[in-house]
């Protein structure tokens, strides 16, 4: 009877241990772990933060075309230099060429016109001069007389209209001459090519396209995103710091350029909880002084700048 009343005590002991050995095997293993890298820290005793990305001293420049139509060649590939002037792309321009061809038929037929209308007109003025040259009224009438004149008149018309014929027919030449040069695209400045997205046999529509971008690469600048509770706090020419994300170890030397003079919504947002949708945010501009700084375009920078202390320090 004794051994019956210690089973229940003994399978309950059991089954509590079982409990208690799943339980700390189903706990999950948490280990200290190192950041991959230390994070970036200033060299300034008070300093404001801010992000910032690399780009252009030109900025990005977005490069389209004049006309609309199907690209014949790209010239140039990402990384290449393209000092003003330097041709980008081509387009089609067999459709152009030949309504060159048109125009420059319509300018000689103008032309011939002209000669033939001049030809005309000094015919007509010497029948006329030969009949004011007579002074006997009975040697020609003066209704001959009057209608030699007025044909007189009539063929000046005729030789300017076909003078301004010839001036309409050169201006349509000029113009299809001006789509054909406007049909190869060029580098508006001294820059480096950034990006090429653009293909032979591809259809441009006039205007913007962000398929080829370029941009002047030397200096380097970096756009900086000071919120703006931090504005009071900045003063133009304070000096700066930036290192690149990842890369903490790394300190470049940056240059004050100027403070962009709108301030704008803050579009990169963190995820901080006490960040607000409506923060707004100065763009500083700072130049990168080492040209050879480890950097790419488009890259994000953790940046320092040198500030006044906050009004609870002072």
């Amino acid at each position: 009877m004794k051994i019956k009343g210690l089973i229940l005590p003994l399978v309950a002991a059991g089954c509590l241990v079982y409990a208690v050995v799943s339980i700390a095997q189903t706990q999950p293993t948490r280990e200290l772990t190192h950041p991959p890298s230390s994070p970036p820290r200033s060299t300034f005793e008070n300093t404001v933060a801010a992000v910032g990305l690399v780009e252009p001293s030109s900025e990005a420049i977005t490069i389209g075309s004049h006309l609309s139509g199907i690209v014949d060649s790209v010239l140039v590939k990402a990384g290449d230099p393209a000092p003003k002037g330097t041709p980008l792309f081509t387009l089609d321009v067999r459709a152009l060429k030949a309504q060159r061809s048109v125009a420059a038929a319509q300018v000689s037929q103008a032309t011939a016109q002209v000669s033939v209308a001049r030809e005309s007109l000094t015919q007509a003025r010497r029948r006329l001069d030969s009949a004011n040259a007579l002074n006997d009224p009975r040697a020609i009438a003066n209704e001959e007389r009057a209608d030699r004149a007025s044909e007189v008149s009539k063929l000046e018309a005729s030789l300017a209209s076909a003078q301004a014929s010839v001036e309409l027919a050169k201006a349509e030449l000029g113009a299809v001459e001006t789509d054909l040069e406007r049909a190869t695209v060029t580098s508006p400045i001294d820059g480096r090519v950034l990006q090429v997205r653009l293909r032979a046999g591809e259809f441009i529509d006039g205007g913007a396209d962000s398929r080829l971008i370029l941009g002047r690469t030397d200096p380097l600048h970096v756009r900086a995103d000071v919120d703006e509770f931090e504005i009071p706090r900045l003063k133009p020419g304070s000096r700066a710091t930036a290192s690149p994300r990842g890369n903490a170890g790394v300190h470049i030397d940056l240059e004050f350029v100027r403070f962009e003079p709108l301030v704008i919504p803050k579009r990169s947002l963190t995820g901080d909880s006490t960040e607000r949708v409506d923060t707004r945010v100065l763009q500083a501009i700072y130049r990168i002084v080492p040209a050879d700084a480890p950097v790419f375009i488009g890259q994000q920078m953790d940046i320092f700048i040198e500030a006044s202390p906050r009004q609870s320090e002072s």
